[in-house]
């Protein structure tokens, strides 16, 4: 598993808000999933609410 460093922002009540998460995943693409997945859970947000910016590996 590798390490990722993603940033976007998402719509939150009072505007845009910018994030930056790390997390372990198998690659790229599951780490997004996870992000979106969890912004869901966790905020209330709908996939389209959220604009993942940059997924880097460290």
């Amino acid at each position: 598993m590798s390490q990722f460093t993603i940033r976007g922002e998402f719509d939150g009540r009072t505007g845009p808000r910018t994030f930056t998460k790390e997390i372990e995943a198998e690659n790229e693409n599951v780490a997004r999933e996870h992000i979106l997945s969890q912004f869901g859970s966790e905020h209330g947000l709908k996939r389209t609410q959220i604009t993942i910016q940059e997924v880097s590996a460290q």
